[in-house]
């Protein structure tokens, strides 16, 4: 089996859906998944309401849990490379304490890393 990538998406402030409304969409979520990545959230909402989400958005996540607990994703999944995308400090704080790679979900960060990680689908 090939080394996959993991993103780790926050929801407020990061997804499109979150309150409030990030940058990222539901439709590059969807590009994550189809392009073959363990995706999942990470966020301050219960895990009951990720996994709601999820299910409300129809996507198959395959992890959820709280931002404090981003290294039990790394310990569960074996990543060529593990990605966190989030709005806050806290979330860079928990990301790299992980050992994840940090990507700021604003516009102009965004202009760099969503073509890097996305390809042209971003």
């Amino acid at each position: 089996m090939s080394p996959v990538t993991l993103v780790s998406f926050d929801i407020d402030g990061t997804l499109g859906v979150g309150e409030p409304p990030g940058i990222v969409s539901v439709a590059l979520v969807r590009t994550a998944k189809r392009l073959g990545y363990v995706i999942g959230s990470c966020s301050d909402r219960p895990i009951s309401f990720q996994r709601a989400l999820w299910e409300r958005l129809q996507i198959v996540a395959d992890f959820t849990v709280l931002k404090h607990r981003l290294t039990d994703v790394k310990d569960r999944f074996q990543a060529a490379a593990y990605y966190h995308i989030g709005d806050t400090d806290n979330d860079d704080l928990f990301a790299t304490a992980a050992g994840f790679h940090f990507l700021r979900a604003d516009p102009v960060a965004h202009r760099s890393w969503g073509p890097a990680l996305f390809g042209g689908q971003a």
